[in-house]
């Protein structure tokens, strides 16, 4: 549909795109696929979206496609969110069989590298019926990131999505002393053990879209502060604000009246595994791309990119991401 200088779009069903003659330049050459496929739920939405046993299916008919995509040390994220039986407010368990079924999938040879959570309390009550009406149950705030891989060693540096250090961390590095001796945990931390300056703390595997704890020092990833709003103080549990409800994509759809995708990726979440699992000019892909976060975050840190959406006023409103002044890249329509 379009290309920029280090990506191509392409709007189309995502299986038959992927096992199509055009991809076959491409198998076994993407570093990270990374997306956010439709979730199983009860009701249809416009972005589309199966449930049940369809739904299983299709999730773990997935994994043989993705796998001959992917690189030996190259890696699958999938953000998605909890099911729920039709009618019943009991939690379904349709999220987790695909996860499993995914993995298990033999051709595929996966293995399940580490899960992460995202939580954000904007996110409306649902299912609405047992929350808000029955009020027999509570609020679903947080959607799982999966990490899969081919290998159990993928290609991952924890040292390019440190955070900053605390205020009390640097004044131990500062001071050169630490409280050393056994834990009650068992632990025994050594003399030196916390004394040498890594440039910033080890991310954690919680995502907050909003701070769990106002009040507490906000120190967000080194890779992450860039999409935020100037100013903000970075945050302590990778907490991601939702400050792209105000950036150059969204404006311009406010203002021409666009509705826009109702399910998209957060921006800083992309950035995260991006920088994570791939060095510049590795090839990413989403499958799911929607209105395209992900082809944006990738061109923005220089690295080739593939994205796919079934849905044409999706596809075409991505288009407007590049026109961002701050990305400096051109796109040219196919």
């Amino acid at each position: 549909m379009y290309k920029t200088r280090f990506g191509r779009f392409f709007c189309g069903d995502a299986l038959n795109i992927l096992g199509s003659t055009d991809f076959d330049a491409f198998r076994g050459k993407v570093n990270l696929i990374i997306t956010s496929p439709p979730f199983p739920l009860n009701n249809k939405k416009r972005y589309g979206n199966l449930n049940g046993d369809a739904y299983r299916e299709w999730f773990i008919n997935l994994a043989p496609v993705f796998s001959a995509l992917l690189s030996e040390d190259g890696s699958v994220v999938i953000e998605i969110g909890n099911a729920w039986e039709s009618k019943r407010p009991v939690q379904s368990l349709l999220h987790l069989e695909s996860l499993l079924g995914f993995v298990k999938e033999e051709q595929a040879g996966f293995r399940l590298i580490q899960e992460f959570i995202c939580y954000n309390p904007s996110r409306l009550p649902s299912p609405a019926q047992w929350v808000t009406r029955e009020r027999i149950r509570t609020v679903d705030t947080y959607t799982h990131v999966w990490w899969m891989a081919k290998s159990d060693f993928p290609k991952a540096d924890n040292t390019n999505v440190l955070r900053p250090y605390s205020k009390s961390m640097e004044q131990l590095l500062s001071r050169q002393d630490f409280n050393r001796g056994k834990r009650p945990s068992g632990h025994h931390i050594s003399e030196h053990g916390f004394l040498k300056d890594h440039g910033g703390s080890i991310a954690h595997n919680l995502f907050e879209m909003e701070p769990l704890d106002e009040h507490r020092e906000v120190r967000l990833p080194f890779s992450v502060a860039e999409f935020q709003e100037k100013g903000r103080l970075p945050d302590n549990v990778l907490s991601f604000s939702n400050a792209s409800s105000n950036d150059f994509f969204s404006r311009v759809l406010r203002e021409n009246g666009i509705r826009r995708h109702p399910a998209t990726m957060h921006p800083g979440l992309v950035a995260f595994f991006i920088r994570f699992l791939t060095g510049e000019n590795d090839l990413v892909l989403d499958p799911f791309a929607g209105s395209n976060t992900t082809g944006y975050v990738a061109e923005k840190l220089k690295r080739r990119w593939l994205s796919i959406e079934i849905n044409e006023d999706y596809a075409q409103q991505s288009k407007i991401r590049f026109s961002d002044p701050e990305l400096q890249t051109e796109i040219t329509i196919i």
